[in-house]
């Protein structure tokens, strides 16, 4: 018995389907990115390894409750989950086409045949009537001799993977974010601390210069001049006000809450971040979720060039259909009522104008400039951690210095009541070392949210941590 042609073509088949145009995907290298002392290698992303709660290196109780408030409420948050899901729906479709489509189309169809349809001869007809039943099963495949379903595949699975490493890096700007805008208000609320007393003071200079001079026992220049500071200190107040205000409703947003209904209580943050561990190697870079996203990208865009090159080749299909035909019900589904068909098809690109050359050379220019964003996204990496390292290191010089100056402005403080009480100074002199001392008071607050937020930064550049 002779072997069926179709049968003899299945090996064939078979092995040109393990055949895909286009090129296979190579991670690249960023080594000629990095600076000298990174130990860099071939892109390995790891952002979907756990980092857990990096706030917690913080200790701070409160930032943590915020933390959990955002991740559970904010919905930039919500709609980059909601991404990836669509994201990997699109995958899924892709999947589908590696397998058959099969349809069941049943259908009956009642038809009224004339008794006086034209026709060459003269023939009296009677009218009658036709009726269908039908329960068809139609089937189409498409066999991937040259792996254009494979290469769309890999692109929407690269590009889904692409998808997921968004959210993350949605996540890890979110946590930063709100670690951020929580540290600023902690520094607000110290300069407000440091301002009150400097308000209170000013305002019982005012009332007791005011009292001299309704006295006459001082010239009305100094009472003119404990209100002016008096009331620059409550225009300095009222400002820090309005920043702590509007930094708020900025982590009520952020947390996914009405501002109206969002409150954190007034208190003060530790002295000094977390400190940074030295030697810190260059794959922590990995877990950067932008990187990720780019490489990912990178590999959809090099699948797609496969996929594009693939329509310079034929497309073989494979169509059939069968199931049952007949004029009745009752015989429906007897074996005389049985029909079937099966048999190849192919479609052989001849003359397209020239698209699938342009397909492909859009293809490779996408590719082209995946790559470029993912070689600026490891430079940017790059530089933020150098930037953060940099600004941890001058800020905790500065810290020191600024703490010395506190301590200076504080003595003189110290100093200048002595000699007040001594009867050698005024009590002006007394004011204005006050004056002094607050604002080295709130330049050190602001330095310490400086740090923190650096210290959040370098977090954030490293992918969520360093460990």
């Amino acid at each position: 018995m002779k072997t069926p042609l179709l049968l003899r073509a299945c090996p064939v088949l078979l092995l040109a389907a393990s055949c895909a145009v286009g090129p296979d995907y190579k991670a690249p290298v960023a080594a000629q990115l990095a600076p000298a002392e990174w130990r860099w290698k071939v892109a390995e992303p790891r952002d979907s390894l756990p980092k857990g709660p990096w706030w917690n290196v913080f200790h701070d109780p409160i930032l943590s409750d915020l933390e959990s408030n955002a991740l559970a409420g904010n919905q930039d948050l919500r709609a980059a989950v909601a991404r990836v899901d669509q994201a990997r729906a699109a995958a899924r479709l892709t999947r589908g086409q590696f397998f058959p489509e099969l349809s069941l189309d049943p259908a009956f169809d009642r038809q009224r045949v004339s008794g006086n349809e034209p026709l060459p001869f003269p023939v009296k007809l009677r009218p009658v009537w036709l009726d269908t039943y039908a329960v068809p099963l139609d089937l189409s495949y498409e066999v991937d001799l040259w792996g254009r379903v494979r290469r769309s595949f890999e692109s929407a699975r690269a590009q889904a993977g692409a998808s997921a490493a968004d959210c993350q890096n949605v996540l890890l700007t979110l946590t930063a974010d709100v670690a951020v805008n929580y540290f600023l208000i902690r520094s607000l609320d110290a300069e407000t601390a440091a301002l009150d007393r400097i308000v209170r003071s000013r305002a019982g200079a005012a009332r007791a210069l005011g009292g001299r001079f309704a006295a006459g026992a001082i010239p009305e220049v100094d009472a003119a001049r404990a209100k002016t500071d008096f009331a620059a200190a409550q225009s300095e107040s009222a400002d820090l006000a309005r920043q702590r205000a509007e930094t708020l409703d900025a982590l009520a947003l952020l947390c996914g809450r009405p501002a109206s209904s969002f409150a954190i209580p007034p208190g003060t943050a530790d002295d000094a971040p977390p400190l940074v561990p030295a030697g810190i190697p260059s794959d922590v870079l990995e877990r950067r979720p932008d990187v990720a996203a780019a490489e990912r990208a990178l590999a959809a865009r090099n699948a797609e060039i496969g996929a594009a090159r693939a329509a310079y080749f034929p497309i073989v299909r494979l169509t059939g259909q069968g199931g049952w035909l007949s004029g009745r019900a009752d015989n429906l589904f007897n074996m005389d009522s049985l029909t079937f068909s099966l048999g190849p098809s192919v479609s052989l690109p001849i003359f397209t104008g020239g698209r699938t050359a342009a397909e492909v050379r859009r293809a490779e220019a996408s590719y082209r400039e995946a790559l470029a964003k993912y070689q600026q996204s490891a430079l940017t990496a790059f530089k933020e951690v150098e930037d953060s390292l940099a600004q941890i290191t001058f800020w905790n010089e500065q810290a020191a210095a600024q703490t010395e100056a506190l301590k200076s402005a504080r003595r003189v403080v110290e100093l200048t009541q002595a000699r007040a009480d001594a009867g050698v100074l005024t009590d002006l002199e007394v004011w204005d070392a006050q004056r002094a001392e607050a604002e080295q008071e709130r330049q050190t607050a602001d330095l310490s949210a400086r740090r923190f937020a650096a210290t959040v930064r370098l977090i954030k550049a490293l992918g969520g941590g360093w460990d």
